[in-house]
């Protein structure tokens, strides 16, 4: 992992780890976020946003549906974190196994969470090598009344065993980001009909 003092600062920013979940024409998928971001004071409007890196496969799906989950994630969730976030979903399944069920979007909903909000994308941002995908908020999910697991908890409590390849995925995500830093002149039209 690179790193220096200005980035360590940087990292202070991160939001929840939260899990992302997706699906489009058959297809589904999860992933692991610590870019989930609250995008509105107001109750009757209800908004959040997330950065999905675009070698995702959520990506694809999230830019081809226009719907997303996000899903509060608790400390006891370790096992969870290592199944959606080491792993690519266009290598398996990774929700196989992972008791959900479909929600109000038709989306995958995790039993085990702290709160869960389906939404509809309303815009996007082009980030270079990741789209800001600001969602409206169509249903909520209450859920387990525990702590919130943050990045910083994750990284103090992982398991030893999964440093080295966790230290791995960071470094190759850091240079695909160096890569594809430019931003495109790119904008969203909506699901795919």
């Amino acid at each position: 992992m690179k790193t220096d003092a200005a980035y360590e600062l940087l990292r202070q920013f991160a939001s929840p780890t939260a899990a992302i979940t997706t699906a489009w024409q058959g297809k589904r998928n999860g992933m692991i976020s610590d870019s989930v971001v609250r995008a509105s004071i107001s109750p009757s409007v209800p908004r959040l946003s997330v950065y999905i890196h675009k070698w995702h496969l959520s990506h694809d799906l999230i830019w081809q549906s226009g719907l997303f989950c996000i899903h509060l994630l608790h400390r006891e969730q370790l096992d969870l974190v290592y199944n959606l976030g080491f792993s690519s979903g266009r290598e398996r399944d990774k929700l196989a196994g992972v008791p959900h069920r479909l929600g109000q979007l038709g989306l995958p909903v995790l039993e085990d969470r702290v709160a869960a909000f389906e939404l509809r994308v309303i815009n996007t941002m082009d980030a270079g090598y990741a789209t800001h995908f600001l969602g409206h908020i169509e249903a909520v999910h209450p859920g387990a009344d525990k702590d919130i697991l943050t990045p910083a908890w994750l990284r103090a409590h992982m398991p030893k065993a999964w440093e080295p390849e966790w230290l791995a995925n960071y470094r190759k995500a850091q240079d695909v980001i160096e890569q594809h830093a430019a931003i495109e002149d790119r904008r969203w039209t909506g699901p795919v009909r």
